[in-house]
């Protein structure tokens, strides 16, 4: 049943427990700031600099874990059922955070929201079109008309 269980839960809870380290907790009004804090910086061949911020690893990582979700939501079995459902409850989660706690209203957050949406929204396509593929196919083989 762990299969079951959405990735992208790690990301939100990584954020959740950056906020609770901070001062203020949930509430804090500094989350921005702590993630747009650069953690190092890139020399780049163009003679720029790339500064790296926290935030900056989290979305990457999270379009990483958004990618594994997107190959595991192509598993037809009654598992991928689970994983869609436990999606649709933590966006419900995500989308509560973002829009009534004050530590949540960050772009990081509101993009790791915006990939468990398509998260949800891919799992449930590419279970709509696998039925409809396998319906089509199973009406073919007994239909002798």
């Amino acid at each position: 049943m762990l299969i079951a269980f959405p990735l992208l839960a790690l990301p939100v809870l990584v954020y959740n427990l950056v906020l609770l380290t901070m001062v203020g907790g949930l509430m804090t009004l500094d989350a921005a700031g702590k993630l747009a804090t650069p953690l190092f910086t890139i020399p780049m061949t163009s003679g720029g600099a790339w500064p790296v911020t926290s935030g900056d690893l989290l979305l990457a990582g999270s379009l990483v874990v958004l990618f594994v979700e997107l190959l595991k939501s192509t598993n037809s079995r009654n598992v991928a059922i689970a994983n869609h459902a436990l999606s649709m409850i933590l966006f419900v989660v995500c989308l509560v955070e973002f829009l009534l706690l004050k530590g949540f209203a960050t772009s990081v957050f509101f993009l790791i929201t915006l990939m468990v949406l398509l998260d949800v929204l891919a799992g449930f396509i590419v279970t709509v079109v696998a039925s409809r593929r396998d319906i089509g196919f199973s009406a073919g083989v007994g239909g002798g008309d």
